[in-house]
């Protein structure tokens, strides 16, 4: 009995001492801090140094009348969501020079030499333009890393920086290759510019989503319908089969042969309204027809229930005949989650009534979840076109400003 109490009381006076301990422990750590926006940066503060006090919506670098390639980058700052623009949100860009290297400038500033010469900054207007006019840089002497330029942002109502996916260029031969083992972030979106040569002046597109794949980034609430991946990113490569229309009887992978142009995935799962598809359809179709060869549009069957390869390719095949489709490509895939055609990349989800996705030169630029075949609805599609289409053309104009 003796042994026992004696145990007892001293397991109670172990605890005391150990409970005693932790708060003590407890008081003498410091309070946390609040999560910085991004996770940190390393360099990104050098974005102040030599700043100018008006930045303006249109930069021209050193070097752009420096020896090299002429490259003009331009795009949309938008909030997060990839819909409404953002104004005044300051970019900052550095960059090796020509030869690869982080070159001084005569009279820098010795923090900012780090970055080299070819620096600046531009401000996304009230409807979220931007625009720098550059020198294309060249990769890493020596090394295996594609040519890049840095880019950091800093938003008006946030109280630090951070920084999104690097440019990279879709035609340098490194790029690929790299990817493979250094996959991209998507933060703010695809870094991976395609360019257009214009006269002897290349221009590429670059969008840039405030918080996507930001870490800590405030106010960011998950939908509770998800289908798709996020507007700003790449759209993943995948080999649907193809009953009706353009390229009929092939496998041909949507985004790798058409993503240079508009266009329009639209995706259905295990749940088909025969009635709302064909109505869908018949609009895509007049849409398709009034936009010509600068519109792809794809219809994606992958409704996974009983599913026969031969009877999915006789049914599509019956409705584009019954619908007289000549431009909408009507294809199927096995499921949504099928690796081998590579679908499952595409994160549509099967149990939804559709999904559409809007794509340029291969990056989503538009989605929307259970759509139902309205003139509302029809018109919102046809705005989103509308709108995307009269961006391209203005990048033409670029190089002649």
């Amino acid at each position: 009995m003796l042994k026992t109490i004696y145990l007892n009381a001293l397991i109670i006076s172990t605890c005391i001492l150990l409970v005693g301990c932790l708060s003590q422990n407890a008081k003498n750590q410091p309070a946390p801090e609040s999560k910085i926006v991004g996770g940190g940066c390393d360099g990104c503060e050098l974005m102040y140094v030599g700043m100018p006090k008006q930045v303006t919506t249109i930069d021209t670098s050193a070097g752009w009348n420096e020896p090299g390639q002429k490259l003009i980058i331009s795009g949309t700052v938008f909030k997060n969501g990839g819909r409404k623009p953002a104004p005044g949100v300051i970019i900052y860009y550095w960059q090796i020079d020509h030869k690869g290297y982080y070159s001084p400038g005569v009279g820098m500033e010795e923090l900012a030499k780090a970055h080299g010469h070819i620096r600046g900054w531009v401000k996304s207007d009230e409807n979220g333009k931007y625009t720098f006019y550059t020198n294309r840089p060249a990769p890493y002497p020596r090394q295996n890393l594609p040519a890049h330029i840095h880019l950091s942002i800093k938003e008006p109502d946030l109280n630090n920086e951070y920084y999104v996916d690097d440019l990279n260029f879709d035609d340098d031969e490194l790029l690929y290759s790299y990817l493979r083992k250094h996959p991209q972030e998507n933060r703010g979106g695809s870094g991976i510019v395609r360019v257009l040569l214009n006269d002897s002046i290349q221009i590429g597109w670059h969008d840039i989503i405030l918080g996507l794949n930001i870490p800590n980034y405030p106010g960011i609430i998950d939908p509770v319908i998800q289908s798709g991946l996020p507007i700003g990113v790449d759209h993943p490569s995948f080999m649907p089969y193809h009953a009706y229309g353009p390229d009929k009887g092939t496998q041909v992978c949507p985004v790798c042969k058409y993503g240079r142009f508009l266009g329009i995935l639209y995706y259905v799962g295990n749940h088909p309204q025969w009635d709302e598809i064909k109505s869908w359809l018949a609009f895509l179709e007049q849409l398709s027809a009034a936009h010509g060869k600068y519109l792809k549009v794809f219809f994606i069957y992958g409704n996974e229930l009983g599913y026969d390869k031969e009877k999915r390719m006789t049914q599509l095949a019956q409705m584009g005949e019954e619908l007289n489709i000549k431009n909408i490509a009507l294809t199927f895939v096995p499921s949504f989650t099928d690796k081998e055609l590579q679908v499952n990349l595409t994160k549509v989800n099967p149990e939804v009534g559709n999904t559409f996705i809007l794509f340029k030169q291969s990056r989503i630029v538009d989605k929307y979840i259970e759509l139902k075949p309205t003139k509302e609805n029809f018109q919102l599609i046809n705005n989103a076109l509308t709108n995307w289409q009269d961006s391209s053309l203005s990048l033409t104009a670029l190089s002649r400003e």
